[in-house]
């Protein structure tokens, strides 16, 4: 069984960070980033410190 790493897809819209969850995940991108949107939303705009920190924090995917 492979190992699946968490990285930024090099296919998002912005950084990849959603892109990068829905593929770890198994998920379709969009979903994950209406979720992201929600919970964005529904907790005071925490979301939006949280995606700068992902985007830091993750490594990108290589080419």
């Amino acid at each position: 069984m492979e190992k699946k790493k968490l990285m930024r897809s090099n296919r998002g819209m912005i950084a990849g960070v959603c892109a990068g969850i829905a593929d770890y995940l198994e998920l379709d991108p969009t979903v994950v980033r209406v979720v992201y949107a929600l919970l964005t939303f529904f907790t005071a705009f925490m979301g939006v410190i949280a995606y700068f920190i992902l985007w830091i924090v993750m490594p990108k995917r290589p080419i």
